[in-house]
């Protein structure tokens, strides 16, 4: 198999979704559903905004399966991606209301502050991401230290590894970390996808 041919899992959910099997959309959306979700929430601070993110991202992926490129990435990386373009799009519009409505009807935000705002919203979201996605073993080095404040010598013990081990894990899943805020905003695209359009 080629490089970077995607997973045969991939593969066959897009020829699913195409043909238009409902059991197929069904399997995504348990599959995907909390990544969608939470990251929504993330990016929005609104669980009802964040509900309707994910029934929106859900909806076009049902009416456009055909837009998934495996060339680009896992179809995990496109839903994400789907997931920060829709959620980008519900930022500015609920930033622009709720200025409107502060300022008057027809007052606009400052350019610049709100598009500070929605850098730092997919910082948090990439920052989300790529916890979910990286080994369990480095999610849990880092949750130890960061969530639990445990060292690295107490992380080692927690863990049952040596100390050098923890060390290693809690850098390695730092480094991953540090790539949430090295992207900028139209570059955005989860680890393995191409750059939104």
């Amino acid at each position: 198999m080629a490089k970077d041919a995607p997973p045969r899992w991939d593969r066959r959910m897009q020829q699913r979704l195409a043909r238009g099997e409902a059991a197929a959309l069904g399997e995504l959306y348990d599959r995907f559903s909390s990544l969608v979700h939470s990251q929504a929430h993330r990016m929005l601070d609104d669980q009802e905004a964040a509900d309707l993110v994910t029934r929106e991202v859900f909806a076009q992926i049902w009416e456009d399966p055909g837009a998934y490129d495996p060339k680009q990435g896992s179809m995990r990386s496109w839903v994400a991606r789907l997931t920060h373009r829709r959620s980008v799009q519900r930022l500015r519009r609920a930033e622009t209301s709720a200025y409107a409505e502060e300022h008057g009807e027809g007052a606009v935000p400052d350019p610049e502050e709100l598009e500070r705002r929605v850098r730092s919203a997919t910082a948090a979201a990439r920052a989300d991401y790529i916890v979910s996605s990286m080994p369990a073993p480095l999610r849990r080095a880092l949750e130890l230290a960061y969530v639990h404040r445990r060292d690295y010598r107490q992380t080692a013990a927690d863990l049952g590894v040596t100390e050098d081990e923890a060390r290693r894990r809690l850098r390695l899943g730092l480094q991953l970390l540090s790539t949430a805020n090295a992207r900028p905003l139209d570059g955005f695209s989860p680890p393995g996808y191409g750059r939104v359009r």
